[in-house]
């Protein structure tokens, strides 16, 4: 546990060095563990359920469980990549995915992006939000009809 507490000093120390540490301390928070394609990071105060969060590695994640110490994240890829110690950062955008005809035939990964090996999608597709509250049940109309029903019994 000493060598990961030196290793975050040590970052830490040299992003303040090179000046280059411009992000609110509320944005970016530290993975405490990951396991099974979930982190559970420290920090991201600001951060929504839903939004999508960038790891050290490159890798995207989806922000769900959000706990007063503990943010709960989706892993987007192999969390193998992401080590107890490095940074993560919010993107300040909630995860959408492109929606259309144009997705007919294609294969597509979690976040939308082709995997097929054809073309990327033109920017002005349209986007939908992957979380979305489900529409409500519709009202009934209460039935005013009686209904007769008849039981024939057949003893053999």
């Amino acid at each position: 546990m000493k060598k990961k507490n030196q290793n975050f000093s040590a970052k830490v120390q040299g992003l303040l060095k090179t000046n280059t540490l411009k992000l609110n301390l509320q944005d970016i928070g530290i993975v405490l563990s990951v396991g099974d394609g979930i982190a559970r990071v420290k920090g991201l105060t600001n951060v929504q359920a839903g939004e999508m969060v960038e790891f050290e590695a490159g890798i995207k994640g989806m922000a769900l469980n959000l706990e007063p110490a503990v943010v709960g994240i989706v892993i987007f890829g192999d969390d193998r990549d992401i080590i107890e110690g490095s940074f993560v950062k919010r993107t300040k955008a909630i995860i959408d995915v492109p929606v259309g005809d144009f997705l007919l035939g294609r294969t597509v990964d979690a976040l939308g992006q082709p995997i097929d090996g054809k073309s990327h999608f033109n920017n002005k597709a349209k986007r939908s939000r992957v979380e979305v509250k489900a529409p409500g049940i519709l009202a009934k109309n209460q039935c005013m009809n009686q209904c007769k029903l008849e039981l024939k019994l057949l003893i053999v």
